[in-house]
């Protein structure tokens, strides 16, 4: 990714609402832009974008904002209203629309938010178109692009959308199969998927028993959802569930709970669905793609099926852009990503969600029966907010500090610092054989990198 971006991270343009960039005048621009870059000029069509968001409060300025922007250059919008990011990537495609654009800060609390796109194809954007339009938003050459009066673009809504992407997620799984007796616990966050969730389950047999589900624009990922799992876990146990779902604002990662109240983060998931595919014959590539952040534990237990683990940067779209050059099909990270390409474009909390839940139902067995066996290596993660993000390698005592752990574990374990790219944190992650060098290194990292930003 170009280093000179002022505007995009690893998952579009995020930010505290009413704050630079995210105001309503650069949410503008960025519709004026995406509409002169997904423009046909030689095409008679009429060209659409289609526009969706979560729960958030600033959500209506925003889908105000962007449909103002894209009309502008001739552009028409297409109002699809709250929706999980997977869905509107989903109709992106199956609308024949020119492009989607998605108004949402994901895990994120609700005084945030953000803003990506996907291509007709259903797929997020190349880093290239991303600086395309960047480029467009920070200069003044879209003044000249706007369309006449008599070729303004219209904005309309459409209610229907939530019954397509239901059907979409049904047929992801074998028509023979239903939920009929088991007892899911959902949470969803408060977010997107507060109403295609339940409804899905419902209608393939469920008995569902619903949390997170009453947004009122400000409690989005409050102390609910994949962020705060034993949430979902009390429930389960509460009401002798079979397994629980814990899907993130925006419904593109999972947690899942078994029977028991045991927390199935990313990292478990992934393993399970990777073992699943390969008895199956329907895993691709002899390997799954993950980020840096998943714990070796997972790759041993992989290389003990005879898989390799193909590790990318932090970011469900650099795990795609792995996943389509190797032709895997099976992807996900550690937060709860998980994406199976064969069925989805990016990643799609529910739409993993019911295909564990279709082995269960399949296999009359308890999650817990299912779970693959491998010991995570002991990790712990610290996040430090940051004013700015100062170059990490510029930073040569603490360097120093992180070569001294790593030596200190002797090839046996990791140090991973890093900026987000979706807040203004820092991230250290240390890793090892035993948890109590991993936690108290960490903790002494964390110090020196707060002395180095100050």
């Amino acid at each position: 990714m170009s280093e000179n971006r002022k505007l995009f991270g690893t998952d579009g343009v995020r930010g505290r609402a009413n704050r630079y960039p995210m105001t309503a005048e650069v949410a503008l621009k960025l519709g004026q832009a995406a509409a002169h870059v997904f423009f046909e000029k030689n095409s008679s069509k009429r060209h659409r974008i289609l526009i969706g968001k979560d729960t958030r409060l600033s959500g209506y300025m925003f889908e105000d904002a962007l449909a103002a922007g894209i009309c502008s250059m001739g552009v028409d919008v297409i109002h699809v209203g709250p929706m999980p990011t997977p869905a509107l990537a989903f109709l992106t495609s199956d609308m024949r629309c020119d492009a989607g654009v998605m108004i949402t800060a994901s895990h994120n609390p609700y005084q945030d938010n953000g803003i990506k796109f996907f291509g007709r194809d259903g797929f997020k954007l190349a880093d290239e178109i991303e600086s395309e339009i960047e480029a467009l938003v920070l200069s003044d050459s879209l003044l000249e692009h706007r369309a006449p009066a008599d070729r303004l673009g219209k904005a309309t809504r459409i209610d229907d959308v939530e019954g397509r992407y239901v059907v979409f997620l049904k047929n992801s799984i074998p028509r023979d199969i239903t939920f009929d007796g088991l007892r899911v616990v959902l949470d969803c966050a408060n977010g997107a998927a507060y109403k295609v969730g339940p409804t899905v389950l419902r209608e393939l047999g469920a008995e569902v028993f619903v949390t997170g589900a009453e947004p009122d624009g400000r409690n989005i990922n409050e102390d609910c959802g994949s962020l705060f799992p034993e949430r979902a876990a009390e429930w389960v146990l509460k009401n002798k569930a079979d397994i629980g779902i814990a899907v993130d604002g925006d419904a593109d990662r999972v947690i899942l709970i078994d029977q028991l109240g045991q927390i199935l983060d990313g990292d478990r998931v992934i393993a399970l669905c990777a073992r699943q595919l390969q008895e199956s014959g329907a895993l691709k590539g002899s390997g799954v793609v993950a980020t840096v952040m998943s714990n070796l534990g997972l790759e041993a237990y992989l290389e003990g099926l005879g898989l390799d683990l193909i590790r990318t940067q932090v970011g469900d779209r650099y795990v795609v852009e792995a996943m389509r050059k190797g032709g895997y099909n099976l992807g996900g990270e550690q937060s709860g990503h998980i994406v199976l390409l064969d069925r989805s474009t990016t990643g799609d909390g529910l739409m993993t969600a019911l295909q564990v839940l279709s082995v269960m139902a399949r296999d009359g067995r308890p999650l817990s029966d299912l779970l693959p066996e491998f010991v995570t290596r002991p990790q712990v993660m610290i996040n430090i907010e940051v004013a700015h993000r100062t170059p990490l390698e510029d930073l040569t005592d603490f360097q120093e500090k992180v070569r001294e752990v790593e030596a200190e574990m002797q090839g046996q374990g990791r140090v991973l610092v890093r900026y987000s790219g979706t807040e203004l944190k820092a991230r250290v992650m240390v890793e090892g054989p035993d948890a109590s060098f991993v936690s108290q290194s960490a903790e002494n990292l964390a110090n020196a990198l707060k002395r180095a930003l100050a």
